[in-house]
């Protein structure tokens, strides 16, 4: 699974992407409102590990996760 961080502009606020290994589009969330998001993916348990590598990537970058 991938993860990537994007930038928001004015008032569109940051998001977060998470793909499968095909690039598949999993979720999408703003930074600030991970929980049903990442509850209806079954990541729920994960919230905690995802957002603390969501606080520490860059903008635009394209990390793996590891879950």
């Amino acid at each position: 699974m991938y993860i990537i961080k994007v930038k928001g502009i004015a008032k569109i606020p940051d998001y977060v992407q998470l793909r499968d290994d095909k690039f598949t589009l999993l979720a999408y969330f703003r930074v600030d409102r991970p929980d049903k998001s990442l509850i209806k993916l079954g990541l729920g348990d994960k919230q905690e590990y995802i957002m603390e590598m969501v606080k520490d990537l860059p903008f635009g970058q394209i990390a793996k996760l590891e879950i």
